[in-house]
């Protein structure tokens, strides 16, 4: 291994600790949610899997799971912060739990720490990406990711969300 391909990889480490962490987080979160409202451990336990791929996939600095990990987080917390607004519902959550000691909501307040884990994966993500200097195969491969990504969360939302 050459000196470059050595400091590459001293960078690289700390953004897939990062990497991890972001989705390691979210897996809780699922994990706490399919505990308290159990008719989506089904979906979660698929959802969980992009996350685990993610981590896979980024520790073999593959845009693949790089590009799928951006998506995934950015459409998730899109659809949360847009939609019910369960982001924004759990953030208070968090403040009354803070200031009573009590929790009304908690799978409220997964929503709001699957959020963050978001945040934490993208921006880890992106700061992978921009270390492994991505040419024309890595954009491809980094896009894939991401259509892969949408294609497969939409399959299982809609063949495992209670109606």
């Amino acid at each position: 291994m050459n000196p470059k391909q050595q400091e590459d990889t001293r960078a690289a480490q700390p953004t897939r600790v990062w990497i991890s962490l972001g989705a390691g987080l979210f897996i809780l979160a699922l994990v706490g949610s399919a505990v308290i409202v159990p008719q989506l451990r089904l979906l979660h336990a698929f959802q969980a899997l992009i996350y685990v791929a993610v981590i896979l996939l980024a520790r073999r600095d593959s845009a693949l799971g790089l590009g799928a990990g951006i998506t995934i987080g950015v459409a998730w917390n899109s659809s949360e912060w847009f939609g019910p607004h369960l982001i924004q519902a759990g953030a208070h959550e968090l403040w009354t739990f803070l200031g009573t000691g009590h929790i009304r909501r908690p799978d409220t307040l997964m929503v709001f720490i699957a959020g963050i884990a978001h945040i934490i994966l993208i921006v880890a993500c992106l700061a992978a990406l921009r270390q492994l200097h991505p040419g024309k195969k890595e954009w491809w491969q980094f896009l894939a990711g991401g259509l892969l990504v949408l294609v497969y969360f939409a399959v299982i939302v809609a063949t495992t969300l209670p109606h």
